[in-house]
């Protein structure tokens, strides 16, 4: 696997991510990672992450998410906290606040929340 973190979020495939929670999967608890991870199925609690979160198109997830990089294509319901970006792409739906370095609201997206877009911090 290579280094996802210089790659597009977008651009991942299913290959680049260490597990993915296949959408027969309901999930309770807490989920903590630090290599690419794809909700396909449904999950309730708390993200934590030092990686890439993908929520797949028919996935929803009611959660406090915190993770590098956040690519939302289903639903979610919670705050997401990302270190460096949040995506929301035309099929996905966010209800809760966003922080980010960059968020991107793609046409035909869903939001409902306050969006903090934080400063970069100096190399």
């Amino acid at each position: 696997m290579f280094e996802t973190k210089d790659t597009d979020i977008t651009d991942l495939e299913d290959d680049d991510f260490d597990t993915i929670l296949a959408d027969d999967i309901k999930f309770n608890g807490s989920i903590k990672f630090t290599k690419p991870f794809m909700i396909r199925g449904s999950v309730t609690g708390n993200i934590s992450a030092t990686s890439d979160l993908v929520v797949d198109t028919e996935a929803s997830v009611a959660a406090e998410i915190s993770a590098y990089r956040v690519l939302v294509k289903g639903t979610v319901e919670g705050n997401i906290v990302a270190e460096k970006m949040v995506h929301v792409s035309s099929s996905g739906s966010v209800t809760g606040d966003i922080t980010s370095e960059q968020v991107v609201l793609e046409p035909g997206s869903k939001f409902s929340g306050r969006c903090t877009m934080r400063v970069p911090a100096a190399n």
